[in-house]
């Protein structure tokens, strides 16, 4: 094992506000002479010479303990994940994880796994990767030192992603897609034995609930190109594992692309990315996907949305198309699946009506409200919800402009009645 010292990069690459709080974690830890580690991502990150964000810190010992005493007097919200002897530590400014050095058996496939207290290397060895399965000692005697078991340093230099035992993926098929995650990511390469136990296990992934694919899926959409992860996914054969109907083809990267274009200066939403990435399924496989995936209302919602708005392609190709017609297609539908049908329609009328839509008709509102119009002469009734749509439409239209263009049409209606 090399012997680096990561104790300058830590003051360098942490969060400021984390560096007190470590400091204080190390004091209590030490009374009880028990020993702290910044652990997985960090240590990766900081031999990558990049910003450190996820903050994971091991402690041989109780864990749960030295949360609570670092909580005191403290304004920060822990939550005690007490069967994982896990707490985590919610600042105002930054979150941290603070685990007791464990051991992990599965009982099945596909299960969470049974956990026991354990050393700083049984932890290590429970990690997905090598890359992630590296620690930094925050002690005092070797503040800084790098300790690698399992050559996760070796597999940096190589750009490589390797399991740590022949039966990881069977213990947990979600590290299949972490695996291509963390490839895309990095710019590496899955290792070569490591690519062969992926297919050999594709199979476990039906062994893992869907709400537990949905994170990882969620994960994916979080990163910066999610749609290289999705084209190697789908070279893998995992995507098939989703839907055997979903492919991916040159067309995801430009559609994601596009994606990130109208949503600036936010990310794409998770959703939108969803909806454009099963944009060519049919309903009944879209269907499929929001049982298997247990996808929350909103999410359902999109996508159901985008297949009913793509069955109107037809109509809103049409030229010219009056724009209380196009509003009359669209309204209703959510926001991310009318812009799911942006990007991913072909036919240029569909997109310009669209745009449209989204740009300026959404916005138009009637002057007059049902008082209004009650106060005009009309009965209270379902014909006030019929003249609040005429004038809607007209407002559309551009044949009313004004307040007073709308009261002049509806006492024309009143006449004409």
């Amino acid at each position: 094992m090399e012997n680096i010292n990561l104790g300058l990069k830590i003051k360098e690459r942490l969060p400021a506000r984390a560096l007190p709080i470590i400091e204080k974690a190390v004091r209590l830890a030490g009374v009880r002479r028990e020993k702290l580690f910044l652990v997985g991502g960090a240590a990766r990150d900081m031999l990558l010479e990049k910003p450190v964000s996820d903050i994971d810190l091991v402690l041989e010992g109780n864990a749960l303990t030295l949360a609570n005493e670092l909580a005191q007097g403290e304004d920060v919200k822990v939550t005690l994940h007490k069967p994982f002897l896990t707490a985590s530590l919610q600042y105002p400014d930054l979150s941290l994880d603070l685990t007791t050095a464990r051991r992990e058996s599965y009982i099945r496939p596909g299960v969470l796994p049974d956990v026991q207290p354990g050393n700083l290397k049984d932890d290590l060895f429970r990690r997905d990767f090598s890359i992630n399965a590296m620690a930094i000692s925050l002690n005092s005697e070797d503040y800084g030192r790098l300790i690698d078991f399992y050559g996760g340093l070796g597999d940096l230099h190589n750009k490589l992603v390797r399991i740590l035992h022949e039966k990881s993926f069977r213990d947990d098929a979600t590290r299949i897609w972490r695996a291509v995650r963390y490839e895309q990511r990095l710019d590496f390469r899955i290792e070569e034995g490591t690519q062969a136990l992926l297919r050999r296990d594709l199979p476990m992934l039906k062994t893992i609930s869907g709400d537990r694919i949905w994170y990882e899926l969620e994960c994916v959409f979080g990163e910066e190109l999610p749609e290289k992860v999705m084209a190697r996914a789908g070279e893998l054969e995992v995507l098939a594992y989703l839907d055997p109907a979903l492919k991916v083809d040159g067309w995801l990267e430009a559609w994601f692309d596009e994606a990130r274009r109208i949503s600036l200066p936010q990310k794409p939403s998770a959703t939108l990315y969803m909806a454009l990435l099963t944009f060519n399924l049919d309903s009944e496989a879209i269907e499929r996907l929001i049982e298997y995936l247990k996808l929350d209302k909103t999410i359902s919602r999109t996508l159901r949305d985008s297949q009913k708005i793509k069955a109107l392609h037809e109509e809103l190709s049409e030229e010219p198309l009056q724009p209380s017609t196009i509003y009359l297609h669209l309204h209703g539908y959510s926001e991310e699946a009318i812009k799911t049908n942006l990007i991913a329609s072909e036919p240029a009328e569909v997109r310009r009506n669209i745009q449209l839509y989204l740009d300026e008709l959404r916005y138009v509102n009637t002057s007059l409200n049902g008082d209004d119009l009650i106060a005009l002469g009309i009965k209270a009734g379902p014909s006030i919800k019929l003249l609040l749509g005429l004038l809607l439409d007209a407002r559309l239209d551009g044949e009313v402009k004004t307040r007073e263009d709308e009261e002049r049409l509806i006492r024309t209606e009143i006449i004409s009645k």
